[in-house]
């Protein structure tokens, strides 16, 4: 077939085309056309035959509160991380207790063989041998003045020097405690007890390594946190800030746990913006009931306190496409123009909020896959 025939033949097509969509709807033929749908230059204006054929709704109205979906990670609450500490320094001569381990308050963590005990024990026993001593003195004292063999300022030399034996003595002791050596029973090695009760987020010690806060070594062994509560942190831009307040609700959803949602709270909002990605930290308080595990990605949903008012349309009135969501609104005449839609919570009755895009009693297609079937079938 040559050019011409092949001309002819796109002619005769497009009439008959043509004549078939100029025929109007006759009940005696069988069931009536599907509607044609002629798209614009638009993307998202479409023109219909028989726009009556797509029922519209008018949507809802809600009042609601504002929310954000922000993204972060849990990070311990650093006023529950507590260090612990060998006062007692010297070489750690054994280990009760690993990283990520949990201890219980009062739990043995390890032993410190410290030559500190040594020194502060001499300490003590000379306070204890100088008190008995001006103990004694001062009774002898109190005796030859009772006499009239010494002067009353004799007396009180006696009595001071007794006082201050008294208080050697008794900072000796107290040195003891604090290294954790009993003093009827000394021994070189410290036991070094667990503060608190939580996890070992952090070790810096191994066997026969240096330890205390006078050694070259670390002075913190290791590091507890109380994971009861934790803090979620996340990066908020800084054209969405204004939504959020101190003492905000937030709701934390886990990509592991997808069913659950924790409840928590804002506490600080960071006065330092990223110069890279213009964020800002925004750290929630979150009582953790055993999931939560530190270096979590979480999405957290930010409520605010106040209500607004929202649009709200059936479910099949929604397009979901590229990512985003669609509704179908009259475009007057013949067509309906696509807008885009931020939605928000499912609701009663097969219902849809809608945050922004459309507002409350403004008309959309009720059932957007029936708009999309026939412009698929076209």
């Amino acid at each position: 077939m040559n050019r011409p025939i092949l001309k002819a033949a796109g002619c005769l097509t497009a009439c008959l085309l043509l004549t078939a969509c100029g025929k109007k709807f006759n009940p005696a033929n069988g069931a009536p056309p599907h509607p044609q749908i002629i798209e614009s230059g638009n993307n998202n204006v479409v023109t219909v035959e028989h726009p009556d054929e797509f029922s519209l709704v008018a949507a809802g109205e809600i009042n609601a509160p504002n929310w954000l979906d922000v993204t972060g990670s849990v990070f311990p609450d650093i006023n529950r991380e507590v260090p612990v500490i060998s006062l007692a320094s010297g070489r750690v001569v054994d280990i009760r207790a690993t990283l990520d381990e949990y201890v219980r308050k009062g739990q043995l963590l390890l032993k410190v063989q410290s030559p500190d005990i040594t020194n502060a024990f001499d300490t003590y026993l000379k306070a204890t041998n100088d008190e008995q001593l001006a103990n004694k003195q001062y009774i002898r004292a109190k005796d030859l003045y009772a006499h009239g063999a010494i002067s009353a300022e004799m007396l009180e030399q006696a009595a001071d020097a007794e006082n201050d034996a008294k208080a050697d003595l008794n900072a000796a002791e107290q040195q003891l405690n604090t290294l954790g050596v009993n003093k009827n029973h000394p021994s070189s090695i410290v036991n070094v007890y667990a503060p608190i009760s939580g996890v070992i987020v952090a070790q810096n010690v191994t066997n026969a390594s240096a330890t205390g806060v006078t050694y070259t070594g670390t002075p913190t062994a290791f590091t507890i946190a109380d994971l009861s509560h934790v803090w979620v942190i996340c990066d908020v831009y800084e054209n969405d800030l204004p939504q959020v307040r101190i003492g905000q609700e937030a709701r934390i959803r886990l990509d592991a746990y997808p069913g659950r949602i924790l409840t928590g709270t804002v506490s600080d909002i960071g006065p330092v913006l990223d110069p890279t990605i213009r964020t800002a930290k925004v750290r929630i308080n979150v009582s953790n009931p055993g999931m939560l595990r530190l270096g979590m990605f979480v999405t957290a949903t930010l409520i605010s306190r106040t209500k607004q008012q929202h649009a709200t349309v059936p479910v099949d009135a929604i397009l979901h496409l590229h990512d985003q969501n669609w509704v179908y609104e009259p475009a007057g005449g013949d067509s309906f123009r696509r807008v885009v839609v931020q939605t928000g919570n499912m609701l009663q009755g097969n219902q849809q909020e809608i945050l922004s895009g459309i507002e409350p009693g403004q008309k959309v297609v009720k059932s957007v896959l029936q708009l999309e079937a026939t412009l698929e079938a076209q």
